[in-house]
C-alpha cells in the first residue's frame, strides 16, 4: 500500500478539536511564495497551485516515467500547506484581510528527495505544463514547539478557533510567538471545491515560547 503520511503521522496531521502542544519536527516542502489574495481567479496562488502539484506529482509518478530514484516508495501525495503573515499586524492574522497576505504555500516531500532530484523534477514539470516553475523551492522548515488544532468550518471563521489556542497557550505556561520566521501555518485536509464550508476540516498551527 502507498505510504499516506496523514496516516502515519497523525499527531501532525489528524490533531483534536481541543488545542494541543506538540514539537514539531524538520520538515522539507516544494515551495513557493507571494503575496495578495488567494482567491482572486489567475492570480499569483494559483500559479503557485501549478507549480506544486506539477512538481509534487512529477516526483510520485517518475516510475511510470522511467526515472529511478534511489530510496523511493509508493505514497500519497500529502495535502496542501500554506505559512501566512501580514505586515504591521503585532502578530495577529486576520483572515478578512487577504489582500494584504503574505505568504509560503507548499507541500511536504518524501525524505528520498534530492535537490538534484527536486531540481529535476522542477525542470520536467515546468516542460510538461509548458510553464516557467523556476520560482518553486526546496525549503526545509524547522517549526519547533507549537500549539496546534483542528478547525471545523469556513477559513473566515478561524478567529475563535485561533483565540482559543492563544488560552490554552497561556495556560500551560507559553505565549504564541508569531515573528517574520515563525509563522501561522495551516494544512487543508478538505478540497474547498468538494466540501461544503462548514465541513472544511483544516489543521491551524501556531508556534509558541515559553513565558
Amino acid at each position: 500500500m502507498a505510504f499516506d503520511f496523514k496516516k502515519e503521522y497523525k499527531d501532525i496531521y489528524q490533531p483534536s478539536k481541543k488545542p494541543s502542544i506538540i514539537e514539531m519536527p524538520s520538515i522539507t516542502y516544494v515551495a513557493v511564495r507571494g503575496q495578495g489574495d488567494p482567491n482572486v481567479e489567475g492570480g499569483q496562488y494559483q500559479r503557485a497551485m501549478q507549480m506544486l502539484y506539477g512538481i509534487s506529482f512529477t516526483i510520485k509518478m517518475s516510475p511510470k516515467a522511467g526515472h529511478n530514484i534511489d530510496g523511493y516508495f509508493p505514497y500519497v501525495v500529502p495535502p496542501l500547506e500554506g505559512f501566512w503573515s501580514l505586515d504591521e499586524s503585532n502578530g495577529e492574522f486576520d483572515p478578512a484581510r487577504k489582500s494584504e497576505f503574505k505568504w509560503i504555500s507548499c507541500i511536504r516531500l518524501p525524505d528520498f528527495v534530492t535537490p538534484d532530484i527536486f531540481a529535476w523534477a522542477a525542470e520536467e514539470a515546468s516542460k510538461k505544463k509548458g510553464a516557467d516553475f523556476s520560482a518553486a523551492e526546496m525549503l526545509t522548515i524547522n517549526e519547533g514547539m507549537c500549539v496546534q488544532c483542528m478547525h471545523i468550518g469556513p477559513y473566515d471563521d478561524e478567529p475563535p478557533t485561533i483565540e482559543s489556542m492563544h488560552k490554552f497557550a497561556a495556560e500551560q505556561g507559553f505565549c504564541v510567538n508569531l515573528t517574520d520566521k515563525r509563522l501561522h501555518h495551516e494544512i487543508y485536509l478538505s478540497d474547498p471545491r468538494r466540501c461544503a464550508p462548514e465541513r472544511l476540516r483544516t489543521v491551524i498551527r501556531l508556534p509558541i515560547a515559553r513565558m
